[in-house]
């Protein structure tokens, strides 16, 4: 995977990409908030011989800092447009893992048509009936609330309940570590409010390629398993349970979810 660069008015985003093959799939991973590009480190390996592969320090996650945090998420969804065309890809599939979820479905209200496909990765949906007023409102107060922690319960704190592993434990720890506490906290809250934001937006978020949902049986960020049911019942997507998996289930069970994604792609390609 090679390191490129995309600049923007606010910052530089930093991404990566293996070489590039008009003839092949595009698999675009996009990680959670506070996340990177290290999130699939274990789907790169897997994926990266067989297929384009792109992934993205979101911006102002790790090395896309500094950057100005006064963008929303249709912002966020035009840089990875921009990106897109930049590497001359067309159709991608894009698998985004809880906010990176999020940027795939406000890709797809304002670039209708142009995903091949999309994996929602223990995210859940954006369309405002499934969420409650009381939940937008906490979204938009959730930075004081972090606040309130000393920075290593914190750190304890989120590891622990963004993954059910070892191995997935230690990586958000260290994600989580390179950030100061302030910097943390004002990415979290800069995210949580712009998605509260797209909440409140009441668009139609339509869905307009094939789709999976995969969400671990112990998913307790927030009320992601409560979304995920009516996800799937509301508008028929099939979905993967991963048993005994966190909120990152592809750090917790990344063989599973590596043989459901390439079960996606074959059926699409069929």
């Amino acid at each position: 995977m090679t390191e490129k660069l995309y600049e923007t008015k606010y910052g530089t985003i930093h991404y990566w990409t293996n070489e590039i093959r008009a003839e092949r799939r595009t698999l675009v991973f996009l990680p959670g908030l506070t996340a990177d590009h290290r999130l699939f480190d274990k789907q790169i390996t897997y994926f990266e011989e067989k297929y384009n592969c792109l992934v993205w320090d979101a911006p102002g996650h790790a090395a896309s800092r500094p950057f100005r945090l006064e963008f929303g998420l249709d912002e966020k969804a035009g840089f990875l447009h921009e990106i897109l065309k930049q590497e001359n890809i067309i159709k991608p599939i894009m698998i985004g893992q809880s906010m990176g979820g999020y940027v795939a479905q406000v890709y797809m209200e304002l670039y209708p048509g142009s995903l091949g496909g999309f994996v929602s990765v223990d995210s859940c949906p954006l369309k405002r009936k499934y969420v409650t007023a009381a939940e937008i409102w906490a979204l938009r107060r959730t930075e004081p609330m972090y606040r309130a922690f000393p920075w290593k319960p914190l750190i304890k704190i989120g590891a622990e309940g963004c993954a059910e592993s070892e191995y997935g434990r230690k990586l958000m720890k260290e994600m989580m570590a390179q950030y100061t506490k302030d910097e943390y906290c004002r990415l979290a809250g800069h995210g949580f409010r712009m998605l509260a934001d797209a909440f409140a937006a009441n668009r139609p978020y339509t869905i307009d390629c094939s789709a999976i949902l995969i969400c671990g049986t112990n998913d307790h960020a927030g009320s992601a398993k409560r979304y995920n049911k009516s996800w799937t019942r509301e508008e028929e997507l099939p979905i993967y349970w991963i048993d005994g998996a966190g909120h990152n289930s592809n750090t917790d069970e990344p063989e599973e979810v590596n043989r459901i994604i390439e079960k996606f792609i074959g059926n699409i390609d069929s």
